[in-house]
């Protein structure tokens, strides 16, 4: 079976890595799982939520990205994170000067979250032709006092920040301004490079989490909203419909979207976050938002039926919710 870019299948993760996970400890509070970003460990007085992401698909801001990448999956436990460690692997020949920009970047995004750069790797690799960071992080809370992304429950109402595509958007404008440049006007593109700044979901994910009424949390990275809709549907065994109109989409990302054929929808989306809540509190926490300047609103809702997954469109009509394959931004920057 050959594999497309990005995230392996559902069912390679259950058939092969899932059934390969070492030894079994009782201090293991949350394992491995389909669309939960992170575990939990007893730690005895505390609980200890740790995460790891790799970043391979942006080049100008990657020690930046590594940073808040990582962060975000740990607020979406509602947990502040702490502290960090890197793995930086550079392709042969590379300058220095690449490892003091990205370790600055690091530095600079670790300080404006609170977390300590803590330890890691940094070598050169042979195969590579362009840097990939894989970064390790962790956050400590009270014990039990956490969410996962698997605690939807049926009638949930799911609310998204911000809009769909912000890292994708902010990568293309970026990596391919020379060749956007030809069809779209700079302060488009400036505006879409500006993204960047969106990208951490630290203060929505805290935000929400204290405001109560959260059952679960996740940010939608690679496969873009819809990927992000499923995968807290299978960790939580749930149906879900949403409605394609009530997901922002801003003109940046419509415009870069069209011009390379893909689906915002699908496109890699880190800076929104997914919230599933009682239906009483949707609004209450929208409003929370909107005291932080972080826009929100309700796209849709979690059904009973895992089977029954629909994507509402515009004319009111429904269609199976899409599964994507791989990440758009793959498919764009192929072109």
């Amino acid at each position: 079976m050959k594999l497309q870019p990005g995230k392996i299948p559902h069912d390679i993760l259950k058939n092969v890595v899932f059934k390969n996970l070492g030894a079994k400890r009782c201090d293991v509070k949350l394992g491995p799982a389909i669309g939960v970003d992170g575990a939990v460990l007893d730690m005895g007085a505390q609980d200890a939520i740790v995460s790891a992401d790799p970043i391979t698909g942006a080049v100008e801001r990657i020690g930046w990205e590594a940073i808040n990448v990582n962060a975000n999956d740990i607020a979406t436990f509602g947990v502040e994170p702490a502290f960090f460690f890197s793995c930086i692997l550079l392709p042969p020949n590379t300058d220095s000067k690449i490892i003091e920009s990205i370790s600055t970047q690091m530095h600079h995004a670790a300080e404006e979250l609170g977390i300590a750069i803590v330890g890691g790797h940094c070598e050169v690799t042979q195969g590579l032709t362009n840097p990939i960071v894989v970064g390790y992080i962790m956050g400590l809370t009270e014990k039990g006092k956490y969410v996962t992304a698997a605690g939807a429950k049926a009638g949930d109402k799911l609310i998204l920040t911000k809009s769909a595509g912000i890292e994708g958007t902010a990568i293309l404008a970026t990596d391919r301004e020379q060749q956007l440049q030809k069809v779209l006007s700079q302060s488009l593109l400036d505006n879409a490079k500006r993204f960047y700044k969106q990208i951490s979901i630290v203060k929505d994910a805290l935000t929400a989490y204290r405001t109560g009424g959260v059952h679960a949390m996740h940010d939608p990275t690679e496969g873009g909203i819809l990927n992000g809709v499923h995968e807290m549907a299978d960790a939580a065994g749930l149906g879900v419909q949403i409605f394609e109109e009530k997901i922002t989409i801003e003109p940046e990302t419509a415009k870069i979207c069209r011009y390379y054929e893909i689906n915002p929808l699908m496109l890699i989306s880190s800076g929104a976050l997914l919230i599933a809540t009682e239906s009483q509190t949707a609004t209450k926490i929208i409003q929370s938002l909107a005291t932080q300047h972080i826009s929100a609103g309700i796209i849709g809702e979690f059904l009973p039926n895992p089977n029954k997954r629909l994507l509402i469109k515009s004319d009111d009509s429904a269609e199976e919710l899409p599964r994507p394959i791989s990440d758009h931004l793959w498919i764009a920057l192929s072109r």
